[in-house]
């Protein structure tokens, strides 16, 4: 007998809650307690420093020759001492110009050509096959010609980053301007609104998502652009820079301008996500994805 009341008190249901008013406290079968996850910056941080660890190991303890692969202390120190001298700052300021007006450029010319591709048919059927020809030469091979046409300034390396950054943003606008419901054209054509309100209103709110796509896209590659352009010919900048210490074989300072355009690199992508985040509020996130799985 006390053998069957310790196992019906077994099978019987937690009556006790916090507030000790006997509701059952039943947890769905199959279903174990949330973990707690590690974030995801502290894993990608912590898998960086093992990496410059490993890096800075690996160079030491094999003597390699700063020729070669220098070691992460020796690229910090020849990065302090290029900040410290104003040297890097003077050549990061004109590349990061060229990317700016370069990257500006694209946006402009971008969405002019997507309104116009999906507004007026004749114009899609005219000049998106263009556009697409143009963008299968290698813009690589477009550079030399710019640098003839127009100079080793600035211009040059404007319209170079241009090019490159203007095919992605063009092609996620026109998307995104096409991803509107007909249903709800036709709903604002019934009541009146021309095609310029229907455009505000509508197609372009719901073309953000995919513009914003094409612009982290695009950032990226103007960075791209902007050493390819002054690769090419140049007289400032940190392509310069590259090309400049690696006929002095200082491999150490090369590393140096390479973290540097990384950095600015990284800051234009944070600049669009953070602007993504509060123009494009309604959209889901990557976090809200990644909660769903």
């Amino acid at each position: 007998m006390k053998l069957g009341n310790t196992r019906a008190a077994e099978q019987a249901p937690d009556t006790a809650d916090a507030g000790g008013g006997g509701a059952p406290a039943l947890r769905p079968a199959g279903r174990s307690a949330p973990r707690r996850q590690v974030p995801g910056f502290v894993l990608s941080w912590g898998l960086f420093f093992i990496i410059v660890a490993l890096w800075q190991l690996v160079v030491r303890a094999f003597d390699v020759s700063i020729v070669l692969v220098p070691a992460p202390s020796d690229v910090v120190h020849s990065l302090v001492d290029g900040l410290g001298s104003g040297f890097l700052l003077e050549h990061m300021w004109v590349t990061l110009k060229e990317i700016l007006i370069g990257f500006g450029l694209a946006i402009v010319l971008a969405l002019a050509s997507a309104g116009l591709i999906t507004q007026f048919r004749v114009v899609d059927k005219a000049f998106l096959p263009i556009l697409v020809l143009i963008q299968t030469i290698p813009k690589v091979a477009m550079a030399p010609l710019l640098l003839m046409w127009f100079g080793i300034g600035m211009t040059s390396k404007v319209l170079t980053i241009a090019l490159i950054a203007y095919f992605p943003l063009l092609v996620n606008s026109i998307l995104g301007l096409r991803s509107a419901e007909p249903e709800q054209i036709e709903m604002l054509r019934s009541f009146g609104a021309s095609e310029f309100q229907i455009m505000r209103r509508l197609r372009l709110p719901s073309a953000l998502p995919h513009i914003f796509a094409g612009l982290d896209v695009a950032v990226i590659l103007s960075v791209t652009g902007a050493v390819v352009a002054e690769f090419v010919g140049a007289t400032a900048g940190l392509g310069y820079t590259i090309q400049a210490t690696n006929f002095n074989m200082d491999v150490a300072r090369t590393f140096a301008v390479v973290v540097m355009l990384s950095v600015i690199g990284m800051s234009l992508h944070a600049v669009v996500v953070t602007a993504n985040r509060w123009l494009v509020f309604w959209a889901p996130s990557r976090k809200d994805h990644a909660r769903d799985l």
